[in-house]
């Protein structure tokens, strides 16, 4: 039985003859393969194809994809044309292309997976991560398409900087299951993920997993994740495994592992350590490595043997100690009062080339003006320029707080004047210094208006902060004007800072002793309302408060709260509600309540002395 199918090509592929190039009565017979009966009959109009024996559907069911296919399937054939004459040139058929060298082989990626990675890599590429997601899913789901890794690895990336690890181990899975082949970039990516959210198990299950060989930067962020939670033998279990893929450790390795060592299983094994790995693996460590050596043996102490190892580092390890070398054994020396050593460490770093640094010189003025020699830290701070360096505010900020605690705040302001002068602007904790001497100098008008020049101030790091309003509100509070202090909690919760603990306790204090109870109890009730524990201090300002104002009873209901939430009066806080009771008129019952306390060991007789003799600690 033979069929006969009309194909309506409309552009022409190659091996296909277009209809545009046939003539009226021309007519062209295409045979499929030599050994094949099947013949294409090509008229003006219309393509037939004589299949010997094949049921062709029926039009209307075959789709546009099987028409291309069958279309695409003719790729090589014998052409004779008949127009009373045999074409066997190749130059006279119009419509037949010059084969490329490279139609034979397909290319390996079709348009559609083309196009599908290119969309997923921009939408990568703007952030547009959750749609990159969707459409990776959508994109593999014909099972067709192969996703590309570099705008796969980039989404894992973006995920895991967000903290979605779930999304981004997902995105691997994918990879893995739809032919691509995921590089050791793409899983240290997640690796890493895994360790910084702490889940260390799935970062070395993921190791287990991996189809490629992995590489220094895989083992270290695992040895690196390990360490930091004190998991050393897992760690050494791992650098043995490490080793027995010949995958050998660097200095990075070196500097996670002593690190680690330094800190749990002191410096002697540390040091010990050192010397094993580098017989085993023959690499020296770098002077990052040395350092986090000497930090370790200076914090056990041993500073000698840290300025020795120091010495003995361009002999043994073959590299000179940099500027973060001798600051940390300059801290340590400055930190035990060995000033002359330090001073001779600071000169003998110079002579042997080694520059110092803002850190340097910071680390000195610290030392100096803790000692009270306000002179020469200033004359170190004139010989920074000498070496190309300009003072910050960390060498500045010592000196303001020297000055501050001497109550030279003239001094401390000129300095503050200087430093703004030279470029150097002061940080918020130039300000909380300053602002902490006003207040202890009870010059609050000062501090309020400092405070306010801060709160229009631009610069970043120079907004108040928690610690900035609390100073203020405390020396506020301690002058009898705590209704302005409440202005500035209500500036602080517009500016979007939480009140703390501290904040709350110093309104309620301040507002007790001003004897407006009332008041303090709102705020109590407010801090309470924000979930904020009330400490101790609170309790004993509210009694304190009550008992001025001859609302005993009210006290002793506090005093039951206080003892409720886990906080034990002291002796100060029974004596003033036994006189607050005795004030109310209730002599009898404060005296019996007194006599109890003394019994049960929580008021000693010397306390109840000024009571029993009428010197009110209600009246100071």
């Amino acid at each position: 039985m033979e069929a006969i199918a009309i194909l309506p090509l409309r552009s022409p592929r190659q091996g296909i003859c277009p209809f545009q190039s046939l003539q009226k009565g021309t007519s062209c017979s295409l045979k499929i393969s030599p050994c094949s009966s099947t013949n294409i009959i090509i008229s003006s109009n219309r393509v037939s194809i004589n299949f010997p024996s094949y049921t062709f559907p029926a039009s209307n069911s075959v789709t546009r994809k099987q028409k291309k296919r069958w279309a695409f399937a003719i790729s090589t054939m014998e052409v004779t044309c008949s127009r009373n004459s045999s074409v066997s040139d190749n130059r006279k058929l119009p419509w037949r292309r010059k084969r490329r060298s490279n139609d034979e082989n397909p290319p390996s990626k079709s348009e559609e997976e083309t196009d599908g990675n290119n969309h997923l890599r921009r939408l990568v590429r703007n952030g547009e991560l959750g749609e990159g997601f969707r459409f990776l899913e959508k994109m593999v789901s014909s099972g067709e398409v192969v996703p590309d890794i570099v705008p796969c690895t980039n989404m894992i990336r973006g995920l895991c900087k967000i903290g979605k690890t779930r999304e981004a181990a997902t995105v691997l899975e994918i990879l893995k299951q739809h032919g691509a082949v995921p590089d050791v970039i793409t899983y240290n990516v997640l690796i890493s993920a895994h360790c910084k959210t702490g889940a260390i198990d799935k970062a070395l299950q993921l190791l287990d997993q991996m189809s490629v060989d992995p590489n220094v930067v895989t083992y270290n962020t695992l040895l690196r994740a390990l360490c930091d939670c004190g998991k050393i033998d897992a760690a050494m279990e791992l650098l043995d495994r490490q080793l027995d893929k010949e995958c050998y450790p660097d200095a990075i390795t070196y500097t996670i592992l002593i690190e680690a060592m330094c800190r749990e299983s002191g410096v002697d094994e540390a040091m010990k350590f050192l010397d094993e790995m580098r017989i085993r693996t023959g690499c020296n460590p770098d002077v990052v490595t040395c350092n986090v050596l000497i930090n370790g043996i200076c914090k056990e102490g041993r500073i000698d043997e840290a300025i020795k190892l120091l010495n003995e580092m361009p002999s043994t390890y073959g590299f000179q100690p940099n500027v973060i070398t001798h600051n940390i054994i300059l801290r340590s020396l400055c930190s035990t009062g060995r000033w002359m050593d330090a001073e001779r460490l600071f000169v003998d770093m110079i002579s042997k080339g080694c520059s110092p640094s803002v850190v340097t010189f910071s680390i000195l003025i610290n030392f100096l003006c803790r000692k009270g020699s306000l002179e020469r830290a200033i004359d170190l701070l004139d010989k920074m320029p000498n070496y190309g360096l300009t003072p910050n505010s960390w060498c500045y900020n010592p000196l303001l707080h020297a000055f501050c605690q001497e109550k030279k705040i003239e001094r401390a302001i000129q300095f503050l004047d200087r430093m703004v002068s030279q470029g150097c602007y002061p940080d918020i904790v130039t300000y909380n210094t300053l602002l902490t001497a006003l207040c202890k100098d009870e010059k609050v008008d000062a501090a309020v208006e400092l405070l306010n020049q801060l709160s229009h101030k631009k610069e970043k790091g120079c907004s108040p902060v928690l610690i900035t309003y609390n100073t203020v509100i405390d020396g506020l509070s301690k002058v009898g004007k705590t209704e302005e202090a409440l202005k500035l909690l209500d500036e602080m919760k517009e500016k979007g800072l939480r009140p703390d603990t501290v904040t709350y306790s110093t309104l309620v204090s301040g507002f007790s002793r001003e004897g407006k109870v009332d008041k303090a109890i709102n705020l109590f009730d407010e801090f309470e309302a924000l979930h904020i524990t009330p400490n101790a201090n609170v309790y004993n300002s509210l009694i304190f408060g009550l008992c001025k104002a001859r609302q005993t009873a009210r006290a002793i209901d506090f005093l039951a709260s206080m003892v409720d939430n886990g906080f034990i009066p002291n002796e100060v806080i029974y004596m003033i509600l036994v006189e607050g009771m005795a004030s109310e008129g209730l002599g009898k019952e404060a005296l019996e309540l007194l006599n109890e306390l003394r019994a049960r060991g929580f008021v000693k007789k010397i306390s109840a002395q000024p009571v029993l003799h009428g010197r009110s600690p209600l009246a100071s």
